[in-house]
């Protein structure tokens, strides 16, 4: 999309900087997310794990039920449960915003109605149909209508020209589409690279203490050695878990960008070929 930056410097330095505020508040409103949902995971690891009715004895020493042997993970658990649910914001977030750009007709089956109207030199309805898909496959091709539209009724460039100059217009409406559409992804391609390694850091930390408490205690201890390797493999099955969530998610999210790119290149492709083929 180098081409993009083609166009004069002047509009072009003023549109970033009305972009910065947007940019800033969309950091500041992920940070906020961050936070809150850090908030909420140790509070319910502490208030509800925690709570002794979980535990056989006050000191919350053993367990007594599945709560109180997450509790017992240690303090990797609270941090994992906190990615788990940074993971299902974004996860809601993303969902909604993707599936909005998708649009509400099939980017196939919109770009053929595009076609045909088109090819009966009928702009307004094509533009029309993209008002019905509402997605970002029908914003671009908007812009690149539009821009059609304008061509037609220029005298002063040639074809090839106009052609270039629509090209151009729809490069630039597919730059402002697809940072929308991947914005955030990377909250979950980095919980999927990391969660499986804290979880397994939080294993090791369990099981160094259990080694470490069978050492004191003089005498091993079967069964304490068992109950303390539970807890650590907690911490794992949190990891891996959230992990696995957070690559079905993101493939999932990916492919379907991946069709929304095709049918925005697809377009483009249909709207310079039309104008060359119509009015050469």
């Amino acid at each position: 999309m180098a081409d993009v930056k083609t166009g004069a410097a002047k509009p072009s330095s003023s549109g970033n900087r009305a972009g910065q505020p947007k940019s800033t508040n969309t950091m500041l409103i992920n940070l906020i997310v961050v936070v809150a949902c850090v908030a909420v995971a140790h509070g319910i690891f502490h208030f509800v794990f925690g709570a002794a009715s979980h535990f056989k004895d006050a000191e919350k020493h053993m367990p007594k039920d599945g709560m109180g042997t997450i509790y017992s993970g240690g303090w990797v658990v609270p941090i994992l449960m906190s990615t788990a649910l940074i993971l299902i914001c974004f996860v809601v977030e993303r969902a909604m915003t993707i599936f909005k750009a998708k649009g509400k007709v099939a980017a196939g089956e919109f770009v053929r109605k595009v076609q045909y109207h088109l090819a009966n030199k009928n702009i307004d309805a094509a533009i029309s149909e993209c008002d019905k898909q509402a997605g970002s496959v029908g914003n671009v091709m908007r812009a690149g209508l539009v821009k059609y539209r304008d061509m037609i009724n220029n005298n002063e460039l040639d074809t090839d020209q106009k052609v270039l100059s629509i090209q151009k217009e729809i490069e630039e409406a597919t730059a402002l589409e697809l940072p929308m559409l991947e914005k955030n992804l990377v909250f979950l391609s980095t919980i999927a690279s990391c969660a499986t390694l804290l979880g397994l850091f939080g294993t090791v930390l369990g099981m160094i203490r259990s080694f470490a408490a069978m050492a004191t205690a003089g005498a091993p201890d079967a069964a304490a050695l068992a109950n303390g390797i539970s807890e650590a493999l907690i911490n794992t099955a949190l990891g891996i878990g959230t992990s696995f969530l957070a690559i079905v998610a993101y493939n999932f999210f990916t492919t379907i960008i991946d069709g929304i790119t095709f049918g925005i290149d697809e377009s483009g492709f249909t709207l310079t070929q039309s104008f060359a083929a119509n009015y050469k």
